[in-house]
């Protein structure tokens, strides 16, 4: 490949203060991420409904436990395709340029989805949707680390301030679509609007593009030659084959999905730590920050396989146990996804603003990724008080203060988690690193489609947990994790000093 890229001449995005005090890309990428949020979500909102309503209400006609083991596995496939996207960014185009293609293909993915009927649709759509997703998620996080310094203390701000443009999007979008499919009768006209959302982030996104363009985010960091890009190739037609016979053999279907694309996240997880640990072009100091990860890694993984159950748990929940009767108007079950986003877009600023203030007295990451996890267990310990109450008698108060506890959760450590994977990265294998993050996203949230077949109660064919003892284990373990975590927060500080 060539190794040589011309790069636009502009200033470096690093000098830059005229967004709130951040440079101007910041608000380019918060804006596309912002857009690309709006379709991705305003999507997913949709998915259980489209998927296990009957074909005479405009669905697929699966069971609960099939929806929540294929939103399992889609969403273990977004984060797990950003391995994918963060090698094409590294050995193939440079982080900027990869970016855009993520967009583009997301947007294909949504216009398949609202173009192709039944199953080869949702297929098609969601395998895009996935990949685009992916590889768009760790390359902003890359382009936006690049903007500041390891040692500027606005970075986790910065990245706080990025999140909020995400839940601007997440929360507009689940409203809108939703809303439409709802009046309408029918999904696919949400799934078109999320395709004219993702066309809108990249509109505005070549707009700005000037201010995201500099020699870090246009570099290749490793090049690849194309004797070796070939064997990378082959591999991958190979792959795709291997699905397709495994699927027409009857080897996979909609309820194993969850449980196979986790044990794949696993096996990916260990091959990334190992070639980031064992490559000659890693420093020993960032050998030693990489194994200082691993227990955040851990930790984040049990706190995103219950903050992605809002996915697949909270919308069962409230379509069974919840009044969703408001002043009159009945709520669709589908839009209490809405709720949370709104949190993250009130709080976010705040977050910001208290790290910022804090400074050198903030807590640690492994402090802040401690909490988050806690916190996580303690929502689903609140949802205990009401798994006794009748069908649709819960109160709707109950759902929105459980979703505020998984914001204050979510803004403890997902935008310090994509600012952390920024700081560890070798500097071979910046992109990468970001996408070993990511594959806490994947692997929880594949594992919460599997855990999501535990609570579902309509579904004979799965085996299912007792409400309250579902609940009261998922929610006991996460506390015990995040409690060991801040135990092991001093080791942790000792492996990735000077960064943390």
């Amino acid at each position: 490949m060539n190794k040589s890229t011309t790069v636009p001449a502009s200033t470096p995005a690093e000098s830059g203060r005229g967004f709130f005090g951040h440079p101007w890309g910041l608000a380019n990428l918060a804006g596309v991420e912002m857009w690309e949020r709006f379709s991705f979500y305003g999507m997913q909102s949709l998915l259980l409904g489209y998927i296990v309503l009957q074909v005479s209400s405009g669905g697929l006609g699966m069971s609960a436990a099939e929806g929540s083991s294929i939103i399992g596995a889609y969403a273990g496939w977004v984060y797990l395709a950003a391995v994918i996207g963060s090698w094409i960014s590294d050995r193939l185009l440079g982080s900027e340029r990869t970016l855009v293609l993520g967009a583009s293909i997301i947007m294909a993915g949504h216009i398949a989805l609202s173009t192709i009927p039944g199953i080869p649709g949702l297929v098609t759509g969601l395998v895009l949707v996935g990949l685009g997703s992916g590889t768009l998620k760790a390359t902003t996080s890359t382009v936006l680390g690049s903007m500041c310094s390891l040692e500027d203390r606005r970075r986790d701000a910065a990245f706080s301030i990025y999140y909020m443009g995400v839940n601007i999007g997440a929360f507009v979008g689940q409203i809108v679509t939703v809303l439409v499919a709802d009046s309408t009768g029918n999904y696919h006209w949400g799934f078109i609007l999320a395709a004219i959302g993702m066309a809108l982030g990249l509109g505005q996104y070549f707009l700005m593009r000037r201010h995201t363009r500099n020699a870090n985010t246009m570099r290749v960091p490793n090049p690849i030659t194309r004797s070796k890009l070939m064997i990378y190739v082959a591999a991958a037609a190979v792959v795709v084959v291997l699905v397709f016979v495994l699927f027409g053999t009857g080897v996979l279907t909609a309820l194993n999905l969850a449980g196979v694309i986790s044990m794949v996240i696993v096996v990916v997880a260990v091959i990334l730590f190992a070639v980031l640990l064992t490559s000659k072009s890693t420093t020993s100091d960032e050998r030693r920050r990489v194994r200082g990860f691993i227990p955040l890694f851990i930790g984040g993984t049990v706190f995103w396989a219950l903050f992605q159950q809002q996915f697949t748990v909270v919308p069962l929940y409230a379509k069974e146990r919840v009044d969703l009767n408001v002043f009159g108007w009945n709520m669709p079950f589908n839009m209490v996804n809405s709720i949370q986003p709104l949190f993250v877009i009130l709080l976010a600023g705040v977050f910001a603003a208290m790290w910022t203030k804090l400074g050198d007295r903030q807590p640690s990451t492994p402090a802040k990724f401690a909490a988050g996890t806690v916190l996580m267990g303690l929502a689903f310990l609140a949802f205990l008080p009401f798994t006794s109450m009748a069908n649709g008698t819960g109160p709707l108060l109950a759902i929105v203060v459980i979703l505020f506890i998984f914001t204050l959760a979510e803004l403890s450590i997902s935008p310090v988690g994509q600012s952390l994977a920024t700081k560890l990265a070798p500097a071979k294998f910046q992109t990468q690193m970001v996408a070993l993050y990511f594959l806490t996203i994947s692997l929880g949230s594949s594992l919460a489609g599997y855990l999501g077949q535990l609570y579902a109660p309509e579904s004979p064919e799965a085996f299912h947990l007792p409400e309250n003892m579902f609940f009261l284990l998922v929610g006991g373990a996460s506390i015990l994790v995040g409690i060991a975590l801040f135990l092991a927060r001093k080791p942790i500080l000792k492996l990735t000093a000077p960064v943390l």
